[in-house]
């Protein structure tokens, strides 16, 4: 096999190192800021972003580095990594699990076991570079838009006016479950709960009821202004003013829940 050839296969593990890190910066950077990042504690956010959100990319980075720095493990720690990532994601789909994560990280062993990419330098700077840059770029918007939210901490009954509603939403408790729930489970929650919304009666009251799709996306706020929203029902799809972020009134920005 010439030296050449090798080059090339190495450079193209690099290469496919970087752009598989730097992809699941992009994707983990943003699902952290969308479904993450709700702990009062800066250190919890923190960890649950590395841990739970950048551990791919991580993993991706870490693996390449440890094939480029000792060429007796090359190949071989991808194929851990990917053995590693398969028992630690074992609640994922598999079609994201396997072409995404176990895949490349053992076409990536396969080509760093070939050889040594050359300048070593270069091969760092890559595989770090890029996704810490990725992270960056891609990281910007939404920790802004997550430092600035709105949170009046008032969590009693609120009325919400404008955009063509006129709505009395319940208080904080049994109506706003801290776990998602089945739509037929949020329709008796609300039958059964009692008027002042801090409680659930034995037998139905029918004081309140569930927001229709129509109703949710027109009382939405940003800001504490009417996000000015519409909903097409012909193509399922909400359209905004000012695009809504997870704020007062409806929204407590402690919530794990973004599923509803």
């Amino acid at each position: 096999m010439s030296p050449r050839f090798r080059q090339v296969t190495s450079w193209s593990a690099v290469g496919l190192s970087a752009t598989a890190a730097s992809f699941w910066a992009f994707w983990g950077i943003i699902e952290n800021f969308h479904e993450g990042w709700y702990y009062t504690s800066l250190w919890m956010n923190l960890g649950m972003m590395l841990v739970q959100y950048l551990l791919p990319m991580i993993l991706f980075v870490a693996a390449a580095l440890a094939a480029i720095r000792w060429p007796r493990v090359r190949g071989g720690i991808h194929v851990v990594a990917a053995l590693a990532a398969i028992w630690f994601f074992s609640g994922a789909s598999p079609a994201v699990l396997y072409p995404y994560i176990v895949g490349p990280l053992v076409c990536m062993g396969i080509a760093y076991w070939l050889g040594p990419a050359q300048p070593r330098r270069w091969a760092v700077a890559m595989v770090v570079g890029l996704p810490f840059i990725t992270l960056l770029v891609c990281g910007v918007e939404p920790a802004y838009r997550v430092s600035g939210r709105l949170d009046d901490g008032d969590r009693s009954t609120r009325r919400s006016t404008g955009n063509g509603v006129d709505l009395i939403w319940a208080s904080e408790g049994p109506g706003w479950p801290s776990d998602g729930v089945t739509w037929q489970e949020a329709n008796r929650l609300c039958r059964h709960l009692t008027e002042d919304g801090m409680s659930l009666a034995e037998t139905p009251q029918d004081m309140w009821r569930l927001t229709t799709v129509d109703e949710a996306v027109r009382s939405i706020h940003r800001h504490g202004r009417n996000s000015g929203g519409s909903w097409n029902a012909a193509s399922a799809r909400a359209s905004y003013h000012l695009t809504p972020d997870k704020e007062s009134p409806f929204w407590d920005i402690r919530s794990k829940v973004i599923y509803w």
